[in-house]
């Protein structure tokens, strides 16, 4: 096994553009470390394109005019990890007992390979053996059927295909339960909360065309170079036409400064590199709500000034009479606030925000680019309402190259909630479930992932079953996570590789190793194809055609589906073996269900660039209980949830561009010029001297959560960086023992991972 973590860490300044030779010596890297065989640069022809699979990485959007490379540097290191040739098999637990490989890193866990057997924990010798698949799904059903409905939780992760989701919300639904954790509620559920109340959908309102009509591009909290790389095409393509691109970020992340494309011959010969920001704001930690606040006040100023001269106005009267609600609450409270509290909250210059302002107030459309540093914040629906707020003012809702833009991580974790995988009642066709399928779903809402954490803690939750994902390593308060994860009745894990989760048992706990979305998959009726919706709403086929890494593999759809007849009653109405034999049948059942989203699904399958399953804000059309989008004056200008104190600290939760989510691929995070470690803490110069801590000097961050907790990472190694006063910067999961499962958003219960209340400690 290749362990690539050097005892002589280097950290040094990287001076290079995203994308370039850096991405094809990456490529270059991984795929041998892997040893990956010739089959694997085959498959990665086929990434993101129609009748090929679809990544399992991001969620950007797949081209209907594709590149010859429709995968980037992250998109290829998740295939390369997928194909990789390392096997784990039953003789590795043999030799390993899981308390031993608790001392493993995330990364070496992963990396030795793919699962090949079912596996059972056997408490007595703290091992896992090798089982049978029906021994596996007999002993789950019989630990299952007992216990209360309300103290099991079905977390699902969002690489899952629509179809096993589909399966799995039902199979919750008919056991007695919402509780239907997601990777959603970890990073996008303020967006499904704030866009929801302001516009009446969840979602974001664009499409990839919008990119050719829009002329000036707002980018707010989101790691483009490293999380969704593909989108840099997109982003060169505007500013080549002279695209505004104003971003603001605590950190000056690489891919949103220069990018030089792989596949242009003549840039990668020459050098050459495309500027892609105009304008970068390192706003503060939960400084957005005070930044966008400061940009609309000037608007709303240099519209009162213009209307008073009889000059043009500058904003958009007539849609905000048509469409809006609020917008004089809204004016007015903008009107009141202070420069010196905007500039103070936001860590920004009038000037700066009012360049930002004078450029949005000349564009005629403009989108809003927004990730997890505007979500994972206590007031992260609040930030995602600013948003609105913002595009609003202009009428920037409903027209081409306009809209908010939320980039969702995993691949289909939008998808997963279009199909039911939610704790909300009201995102659930309830009553066509009942006519469908006979029997009376739940009304009572579900547990979310914060909620599963506070039961796992408390012992109301009994049993997990995780549908993919590392879910013990990804949510908050990891150390009490882990305390009391032994104490569940069960714990099933459905999963690829081995990770940290895997390592914590319950009384009874099964591993189930499934199929990857690259493997083919052949059941009954044939090879079967699975399907997935991207960030923009648009749904595509995925066909496997990889070997896959073992025999005694099963599908996901499978795997639920066999849970699923354990545990429920014989319904004639649901034929759980007709689906798994056709998957066909498992998309007819969810076009019955959602008619209007997924007409004529099957058919539309692999339309090339996918198809659209609509938005109604994006025709206008506001499905909020007034009818209109609304304007929501903030309740505050910073986004934390605590006030700053002498010596706390606001710490953000990083991911490197050689990880995606709790996937580690290597330890080398190229941009931030992080080489050999991840146990670095990212900090202000003037902040080191205010605080007596030196270069390379180790320390440790302990929670400041006022709660008397003891919540500490230890071992991190001072590092200089250009980030903001009074912010820190640390990896993600890592840091994650730092969040108190308290700190969270409002309304989403989102983790609130970009600001963290912490100290430094000598």
């Amino acid at each position: 096994m290749s362990k690539q973590r050097s005892d002589r860490p280097e950290i040094k300044p990287f001076a290079g553009p995203a994308g370039g030779w850096g991405s094809i010596r990456s490529l270059a890297e991984i795929l041998p470390r892997e040893r990956v065989t010739p089959d694997a640069l085959v498959q990665l022809a086929r990434q993101n394109k129609p009748e090929g699979f679809m990544c399992t990485s991001c969620a950007w959007p797949k081209p209907a005019d594709h590149h010859p490379a429709e995968f980037c540097e992250e998109g290829a290191k998740a295939t390369a990890w997928e194909l990789t040739t390392l096997r784990t098999t039953p003789e590795f637990f043999e030799q390993h007992t899981l308390t031993e490989l608790r001392d493993w890193k995330d990364y070496d866990l992963e990396q030795h390979g793919r699962l090949t057997h079912p596996l059972r924990y056997d408490a007595a010798s703290d091992k896992y053996a090798a089982c049978g698949w029906e021994e596996a799904f007999d002993a789950i059903g019989a630990a299952l059927r007992p216990l209360d409905p309300k103290s099991v939780a079905f977390y699902s992760s969002g690489r899952t295909g629509l179809e096993a989701s589909y399966m799995y919300g039902l199979m919750a639904r008919m056991f007695g339960n919402q509780n239907l954790p997601d990777s959603s509620n970890m990073c996008h559920e303020s967006t499904s909360v704030g866009l929801k109340a302001a516009i009446g959908v969840p979602v974001g309102t664009t499409r990839l065309a919008d990119f050719q009509a829009c002329d000036a591009i707002f980018f707010f909290g989101q790691n483009v170079g490293s999380n969704a790389p593909r989108m840099l095409h997109d982003l060169r393509s505007a500013r080549k036409r002279g695209v505004e691109i104003i971003t603001f970020n605590p950190l000056k992340e690489r891919g949103l400064e220069r990018f030089t494309n792989p596949q242009n011959p003549i840039e990668m010969l020459t050098g050459g590199e495309t500027q892609i920001s105009t304008q970068y704001h390192q706003v503060k930690a939960g400084g957005d709500i005070a930044a966008m606040l400061g940009i609309a006040k000037f608007l709303i100023e240099w519209d009162d000034a213009a209307l008073t001269a009889g000059d043009p106005p500058v904003l958009d009267h007539e849609f905000i009479a048509q469409h809006t609600k609020d917008f004089d609450a809204f004016a007015e409270a903008t009107r009141a606030a202070e420069w010196a509290d905007i500039e103070h909250e936001s860590g920004l210059a009038q000037s700066a925000l009012e360049q930002a302002a004078r450029v949005y107030a000349r564009s005629k459309a403009v989108l809003a680019i927004y990730g997890m540093g505007l979500t994972q914040h206590v007031k992260g629906v609040e930030n995602v309402r600013m948003v609105v707020n913002l595009l609003l003012l202009r009428g920037n809702i409903g027209k081409p190259g306009a809209g908010p833009t939320p980039v969702r991580g995993h691949s289909n974790v939008q998808g997963q909630r279009t199909v039911g995988i939610t704790e909300k009642t009201e995102l659930v066709p309830v009553d066509k479930l009942k006519e469908l399928y006979g029997f009376d779903p739940p009304t009572e809402k579900g547990l979310d992932t914060v909620e599963t954490c506070s039961g796992v803690i408390d012992g109301s939750v009994k049993a997990v079953i995780g549908l993919g994902g590392n879910f013990l390593r990804a949510v908050p308060e990891t150390a009490a996570m882990e305390e009391a994860w032994p104490r569940l009745d069960l714990s099933v894990q459905i999963a690829t590789k081995l990770n940290r989760n895997h390592l914590f048992a319950g009384k009874v706990t099964y591993l189930l190793p499934c199929l990857g979305r690259i493997e083919e998959d052949v059941q009954a009726s044939g090879p079967q194809a699975v399907s997935t919706e991207d960030s923009t709403s648009c749904i595509h086929g995925s066909r496997g055609k990889s070997k896959p890494a073992s025999p005694h593999l099963l599908s996901e759809p499978r795997i639920v589906a066999e849970i699923a007849k354990r545990i429920l009653p014989p319904n004639p109405r649901v034929d759980w073996d007709g689906w798994v034999a056709d998957y066909a049948r498992i998309r007819d059942a969810i076009e019955a269900t959602y008619p209007a989203i997924f007409k004529d699904y099957n058919k539309r399958l692999f339309t090339p660039g996918g198809f659209w399953k609509g938005n109604k804000a994006a025709e206008r059309i506001w499905l909020t209980p007034s009818g209109r989008a609304e304007f929501l004056a903030p309740s505050c200008l910073s986004a934390t949830g605590f006030s700053d104190a002498e010596g706390r600290f606001r710490l953000m939760t990083l991911r490197s561009n050689d990880q995606f989510n709790t996937t580690i691929y290597g330890y080398h995070d190229r941009f931030r010029g992080v080489k050999g470690t991840r146990d670095v803490l990212l900090i202000n110069r003037e902040d080191m001297a205010a605080t007596g801590v030196s270069e390379g000097q180790i320390v440790a961050l302990e929670s400041d959560a006022g709660d008397g907790k003891l919540r500490r990472r230890d071992g991190l190694i001072v590092t200089p960086y250009d980030i903001p006063r009074g912010c820190l910067g640390a990896y993600y999961p890592e840091a994650n023992v730092l969040i108190p499962v308290e700190h969270h958003a409002e309304q989403s219960h989102v983790p609130a991972a970009k600001s963290v209340p912490v100290r430094i400690r000598v």
